[in-house]
């Protein structure tokens, strides 16, 4: 433990960053990712939706109807590398099942999913560029698809999940608290934005998940955008191959109304759900922070 705290406040003090904040709102929502950057120091952001699907399992013979409602909770403090993050979803199921010689129905609630962590960036290059300056004798170098734009912004991510009581959405003994970590790399290519996560969840239980997820999301025009996901879980409890797709309007530079869907190629079970949500962010104190370093000139 004191290792640790030894290495992180090396990085702390060490770190020297150029402003993450945006001039427009910086949303994970609609896809399941989540960007390598913070929302900015002192900004709070809020992002929501709901939606509704369905899970047919052919083995089991269920039929179960979901309504669900999403939420992220999203702050940057004290540093603009650093984001709290609050979120997770609440659903309501019904559930139809073969009971004698017809069916039955069963109806639960509670929250699938409830997490708190801190996300931190660790690299980013356009921190390099920026001190580095334009190309001023090449036009084309500085407008044009270069390979160092592939070049990820890579954040950790360190949380844990609760969930408590007689829910429904827990397996067989599982803990009510439990750790999920994370990896993301983001690179900006002019109007498009690739994102990949990397993440270990409930790693500790007897039922650990792995989960990538690869999404790509095209700016259209100032107002539109939309993006194309794929994810891959891996777990004794839930493995599946999911692929979402849809879009986002952005009505100002603090407010995104958005719209997905998801699907999966499999019968056990076989999945789909559509999604509305909004994006809203509150960054009246938010500033801009530009740190330097002597070491940079050295």
């Amino acid at each position: 433990m004191k290792s640790f705290l030894i290495i992180f406040s090396f990085l702390i003090i060490t770190s020297f960053s150029f402003a993450q904040y945006t001039e427009t709102i910086n949303s994970n929502r609609p896809g399941a990712s989540f960007g390598a950057y913070s929302v900015g120091t002192n900004v709070f952001q809020a992002e929501g939706g709901v939606g509704f699907g369905n899970d047919t399992h052919d083995l089991l013979n269920t039929d179960t109807d979901n309504t669900f409602f999403d939420y992220a909770l999203r702050y940057g403090l004290l540093f603009e590398q650093l984001e709290l993050i609050l979120e997770g979803r609440f659903t309501s199921a019904t559930q139809s099942f073969p009971f004698g010689s017809g069916f039955d129905e069963d109806k639960f609630r509670n929250f699938e999913s409830n997490s708190f962590g801190i996300k931190y960036l660790i690299f980013d290059p356009h921190k390099k560029r920026q001190q580095e300056g334009p190309n001023l004798y090449s036009y084309h170098a500085n407008h044009s698809f270069q390979w160092k734009d592939l070049i990820p912004a890579v954040s950790v991510y360190a949380g844990a999940n609760f969930l408590f009581g007689d829910n429904p959405f827990m397996f067989p003994d599982e803990p009510s608290i439990t750790p999920k970590v994370a990896l993301s790399a983001q690179s900006n290519l002019d109007k498009t934005v690739l994102v990949i996560n990397l993440i270990g969840d409930k790693f500790t239980t007897d039922f650990p998940s792995y989960s990538g997820i690869f999404t790509v999301t095209h700016t259209l025009n100032k107002r539109f955008s939309i993006f194309g996901e794929y994810q891959t879980i891996i777990s004794d409890i839930y493995s599946d191959d999911l692929f979402r797709a849809g879009g986002a309007y952005l009505f100002n530079k603090d407010f995104q109304l958005d719209l997905f869907g998801l699907t999966n190629f499999k019968d056990t079970p076989q999945r789909w759900l559509f999604g509305l949500g909004l994006s809203y962010r509150l960054d009246t104190f938010h500033k801009d922070t530009y740190l330097d370093m002597e070491d940079d000139k050295l």
